[in-house]
């Protein structure tokens, strides 16, 4: 009788100890996953603040380059393009068009010394470059968060609960093959 009532006791601690074990787990993936979630959002609330100054950098310009109508679609086309983008891979590609046209953007401004001067455009140029900066970094927080997620959903024991609780791999963010190509410097001073 003592005995049944000892094993009946074990058996309802390990009982306790298992279930606390796989909650354990389940809240580990979900605080991993949320990490995941909130390093895309701060990335999309940098991708958002470049947008309205690229709005503005377009609506400044616009009053000085009347007659360069094609390098401002260029710029509303591409920065139209990265409000669409929804996955790390259509942001990639959107963010390679938003700074190909900065580019050609920057190049033409060096036209016009009225316009190159003034100091709100200037203001402008230098945030977007910040921002492109900071969108950077983001970049590398979410793939890290990512990568610590990936790898813990298929490590043992945590790879039995995960497919069990419906997590699944998040895509890293990856640049693109233009992003990744060798820069040709004596092309740039050519």
């Amino acid at each position: 009788m003592v005995w049944e009532i000892v094993a009946g006791f074990v058996a309802l601690v390990l009982l306790i100890l298992l279930v606390a074990y796989v909650v354990g787990i389940y809240n580990g993936l979900v605080s991993l996953r949320r990490r995941v979630e909130q390093s895309k959002q701060n990335i999309d609330v940098l991708l958002k603040q470049r947008q309205d100054e690229l709005t503005k950098l377009i609506d400044t310009a616009r009053e000085f380059m009347e007659h360069e109508e094609e390098v401002l679609v260029q710029l509303t086309e591409a920065r139209e393009a990265a409000e669409a983008a929804k996955t790390p891979t259509e942001q990639a590609d959107a963010d390679q068009a938003i700074r190909g046209a900065l580019a050609d953007f920057r190049a033409r401004v060096e036209d016009y010394p009225e316009l190159r001067s003034q100091s709100n455009m200037m203001q402008l140029q230098q945030r977007i470059s910040d921002l492109e900066s900071q969108i950077a970094d983001r970049r590398e927080f979410y793939n890290e968060a990512v990568t610590v997620y990936n790898t813990r959903i298929e490590q043992f024991p945590h790879v039995i609960f995960a497919r069990q609780f419906g997590f699944t791999e998040a895509d890293l963010f990856t640049a693109t093959a233009a992003e990744t190509a060798d820069v040709d410097v004596s092309e740039a001073f050519a």
